[in-house]
């Protein structure tokens, strides 16, 4: 699987409420239990007006076509070329 990161544009983001998160995450769970194949919605964070979320799958169109069947925006699906952290940084 691919890992991508996806932007949502939602104005007011940062003011749901943990009801609210809850209930976008119960929807989400449901539309990747129902893809019929592998998935997996990592995680997200809030900021201000946007959604960032990191979720593996097969494609970019799968990434798309749970944010349709869920009701999300994915303004912009973008896959991850690489990761790093702070450890890169450490001689070894």
């Amino acid at each position: 699987m691919q890992r991508f990161i996806i932007e949502r544009e939602i104005p007011g983001a940062s003011e749901l409420s943990a009801s609210d998160l809850a209930g976008i995450a119960s929807a989400s769970n449901a539309v990747v239990d129902g893809l019929g194949q592998p998935y997996t919605w990592v995680t997200s964070y809030v900021a201000g007006d946007k959604v960032y979320c990191v979720h593996e799958a097969e494609s970019a169109d799968v990434v798309l076509e749970h944010a349709r069947r869920g009701g999300f925006p994915a303004n912009t699906v973008s896959l991850v070329a690489n990761e790093f952290g702070p450890s890169w940084g450490v001689a070894s």
